[in-house]
């Protein structure tokens, strides 16, 4: 519960007129008599205070707050969210998880279980940055190396020409492989080796032309012609490299939207792309299924 005071405050207004109104504010403290008190839960911080702290947008608070992930403790009678230091060490929890790139869906999923344990997840986030700084300090070598020899003072060896690059992991595999299966997975894995470096150079060439082809018509309607033909190219250029049938489309659509990485991608080439693809994606698979 946020208790609140009503003080007294002085304003002088832009004609030099002072006038004195009287402020509801919230405390952190219980009152016991005699000047004593007791705190309640540490700081009490509106939306705006909070964002600013941790170098978020207002917008990204009240979005955790839709989805369940990040509910303020309390809700001023106006309807304004007030945040508590427990509010703010959650925020934090989630941050690190979003620094490690983990989707909001599985960081709500981790953190709310029962058996939960705040000091365990703070370690594992310190080893998993530890190893991501050591990949760091690796590839700030090679960049400095790779300095020396186009200065022509020393000859790079291959060994530390690719230090420090790791393409091993993928971040989207595990979601894939949970939402359309190992066999999928693989086969667009396989596709994807057979490209070679030229290959693949060409293919995102590719891809990123329909990106602007899209995002120069996303305000049209979704389910118009035009956008209906243009994101058929979309659905083609996917099976080059994997097996999508127009329900896994769709699906890969609701991800463009429910995940933050790939809207954030998406998005680079027009803001709001991301929608729009998704609901033309929806509809293509409607139009497939009919």
């Amino acid at each position: 519960m946020i208790l609140y005071i009503v003080v007294e405050q002085e304003y002088t207004t832009y004609d030099t007129v002072k006038v004195t109104i009287k402020v509801k504010r919230p405390i952190n403290f219980l009152f016991l008599g005699e000047g004593k008190r007791v705190e309640t839960g540490g700081a009490i911080m509106k939306v705006s205070e909070l964002a600013e702290s941790a170098g978020i947008s207002v917008r990204t608070l009240h979005h955790y707050d839709e989805i369940g992930l990040l509910k303020a403790d309390e809700l001023t009678e106006s309807g304004y969210r007030v945040y508590s230091k427990q509010n703010a060490e959650q925020l934090q929890q989630i941050l690190f998880f979003r620094e490690l790139g983990f989707p909001l869906k599985q960081i709500k999923e981790i953190i709310q279980r029962p058996e939960f344990d705040r000091i365990a997840a703070l370690q594992s986030h310190r080893t998993m940055l530890e190893n991501k700084r050591n990949q760091l300090d690796l590839l700030l070598r090679t960049i400095e190396l790779t300095l020396r020899e186009a200065k022509g003072e020393i000859d790079m060896t291959n060994e530390e020409r690719f230090a420090g690059f790791d393409f091993s992991s993928n971040p989207y595999e595990k979601e894939a492989r949970e939402r359309w299966g190992d066999n999928a997975v693989d086969s667009s894995n396989k596709k994807l080796a057979s490209y070679d470096a030229n290959g693949k150079q060409q293919l995102e060439h590719e891809m990123n032309i329909l990106y602007r082809e899209l995002a120069a018509i996303r305000h049209l309607d979704p389910a118009t012609e035009e956008a209906q033909l243009t994101i058929a190219k979309w659905y083609d250029m996917l099976n080059k490299f994997g097996t999508y049938t127009p329900e896994a489309f769709r699906g890969l659509g609701e991800m463009y939207m429910a995940d933050e990485r790939f809207t954030q991608n998406i998005d680079r080439f027009g803001a709001g792309l991301s929608l729009f693809m998704s609901k033309a994606m929806a509809v293509f698979a409607d139009n497939c299924n009919s």
